[in-house]
């Protein structure tokens, strides 16, 4: 007895224990989470919470309104919540009369209270729809509710959309996979608990909350199961092997509930009296007698809010450990910013210290004494010599000076500018006309240099950092804009000049380069090739000693001497002398 007494007394403590903590932290974190909410995708520190997941129709808003004991929750046949709603739960002292004094707020009408609950229920199916459309339409954007009353415990909850397969008015085709993913981003933190709501007149072994709870909580230590519907089971079967785990185990275990039905709803009957009705069939049946701590509500309220308490006192200390370094940071940006500077003279000195440093640091980055200097990348004055000496050069080789210039090309070349007469020795018209359009290939590389330039001109500009340009992010957007247009202009003479290069070497063909090979140079290169291929003299031509043949070539050279011996304009060949 002695034993017994001590027992039932440590107990007691212990759980005026956790009431006493859960009085004060989960009002806590509620407050936290609504900072939080207002920063949106900007707080990275995840808060504990607990999610309900089911099926549509599973009873998971029964389950909600039980907890709360009143009707707020928009209800009908087809999907009913549509936008994740996160419900703060707040117990609040009744007033001294005995009266209930109970009242809801939303996060998104502030200073406003509502103690009419089917007006709370109106407000959120009107948000619903200003997101999510009239017909049918999900978001992932929250609605948050505070609920304060006396017939609560601190517990925040939020009621995910139901899971659906088959899409019906706006609803997208991939209506299901998108929930799905709605569904894990919540599930998936450590931080957060899982309420995997199943009927009990389905097969569990199909359940869809328990499926996506076992792949965000492999281990089960997050999750607790709630079977609902238990009053509609087939005659002759019960759910005693699902709350004793025995079917599929969680390590939080299950929970027994009975939900009100729709021809309950419509005839008004309430929460309270629901709840009577559903301790009553809990004792009507035998079967579940030895499981008073896993039937009810008020039961799964109870468990519920230990089990976040002690979730809390789990997560609490790396939780304030992150808060404290998000302070830390928080600070240090803070005094990162400086003093604020309200004369117009402190606000010029203020502008061109601004201008210096960014002048300095941008300069630092081109001669590669930044202090911040990458090791992962080239960058700054590195990146730009790599693409003058790596990838400008590389793109000068890759020309081929003889690409697109074939024999046939040079032959009508040189057949154009001879004209009318037959070529005797190469001209130099369409040598430089040949040569200027193979030279005119080096525009397109080095026009592209000059374009990586700039762009590296352009990063560097955004990299280049200057602590006290975080006060003012619009002149920091204003300096970008005004370095992009200046670095802008300058391309566009650069370009011009690069042009203006290339038409010069194009007008002047310098043949007396060392490296270009002329006339006699070819010549003299194609005799010492002949003379290391070990090739004789030419070998000369047989005598022939036909006398038909001998005297035409007489008569020739007779006929060569007259014609040359004749005068032409007064002049005798033998007068010309010849250099």
């Amino acid at each position: 007895m002695a034993d017994d007494s001590s027992a039932a007394a440590a107990a007691s403590s212990s759980a005026a224990a956790v009431g006493t903590l859960g009085n004060s932290v989960i009002p806590l974190v509620n407050k936290l989470q609504d900072i939080f909410a207002q920063l949106g995708s900007q707080s990275t520190i995840e808060l504990p919470q607990v999610a309900v997941v089911g099926s549509q129709s599973s009873g998971k808003s029964s389950v909600l309104e039980a907890l709360v004991g009143r009707d707020f929750l928009p209800r009908g046949n087809d999907i009913c919540t549509r936008r994740p709603l996160v419900l703060q739960l707040e117990q609040r002292k009744g007033k001294a009369d005995g009266t209930d004094h109970e009242w809801g707020e939303f996060l998104h009408l502030p200073g406003k209270k509502f103690f009419d609950f089917n007006e709370i229920r109106k407000e959120i199916q009107a948000e619903t729809d200003r997101e999510a459309g009239g017909n049918k339409g999900v978001s992932d954007k929250q609605i948050r509710l505070k609920i304060f009353s006396p017939n609560v415990l601190d517990i925040t909850l939020v009621d995910l959309p139901g899971l659906t397969k088959v899409p019906v008015g706006d609803q997208p085709s991939d209506i299901e996979a998108r929930i799905r993913t709605m569904i894990m981003s919540y599930i998936k933190r450590q931080s957060c608990l899982i309420i995997a709501v199943t009927p009990a007149n389905s097969d569990l072994a199909n359940s869809d909350a328990l499926q996506m709870a076992g792949i965000a909580d492999p281990d089960g230590y997050r999750t607790i199961g709630v079977i609902t519907k238990l009053d509609i089971m087939d005659r002759g079967t019960d759910a005693r092997n699902f709350l004793l785990g025995k079917v599929i185990p969680l390590r939080l275990g299950y929970v027994g509930v009975v939900n009100r039905s729709q021809e309950d709803i419509q005839m008004n009957r309430s929460i309270k009296d629901a709840l009577t009705a559903e301790e009553k069939f809990f004792r009507s049946r035998p079967v579940y007698n030895d499981l008073a701590d896993r039937c009810g509500v008020p039961q799964l309220a109870k468990n519920l809010n230990q089990i976040l308490v002690q979730h809390i006192k789990t997560v609490l200390p790396g939780l304030k450990k992150r808060i404290k370094d998000a302070l830390v940071s928080v600070v240090k940006e803070h005094a990162s910013l400086g003093e604020i500077t309200e004369s117009k003279g402190g606000q010029e000195a203020l502008l061109l210290n601004i201008l210096s440093k960014y002048s300095e640091a941008f300069c630092s980055m081109i001669e590669g004494k930044n202090e911040e200097m990458s090791t992962t990348e080239l960058s700054g004055g590195a990146r730009i010599h790599y693409i003058f000496q790596n990838i400008f050069v590389a793109c000068l080789e890759d020309v081929d000076p003889c690409e697109d210039l074939t024999d046939d090309d040079i032959r009508t070349a040189i057949q154009n500018a001879t004209g009318p007469r037959s070529a005797l020795f190469v001209p130099e018209v369409p040598f430089e006309v040949l040569i200027r359009r193979q030279i005119a290939r080096l525009l397109d590389p080095s026009l592209q240099c000059a374009r990586f330039i700039y762009d590296e001109l352009i990063k560097m500009s955004h990299r280049c950092t200057v602590n006290e340009l975080q006060r003012f992010p619009v002149l920091r957007k204003r300096m970008d804009e005004v370095i992009g247009n200046f670095l802008r202009e300058g391309l566009e003479p650069s370009e011009t000049m690069i042009g203006h290069i290339v038409e010069m070497e194009m007008d002047y063909i310098n043949t007396s380069h060392p490296n270009f090979v002329g006339g006699s140079k070819a010549v003299e290169i194609a005799l010492q090739q002949n003379k290391s291929s070990g090739i004789g003299a030419l070998i000369p031509r047989q005598k022939d000693t036909g006398d038909s043949e001998k005297v035409p070539n007489s008569e020739n050279s007779q006929k060569s001497r007259k014609l040359f011996g004749r005068q032409v304009n007064g002049i005798h060949p033998d007068q010309v002398s010849f250099y």
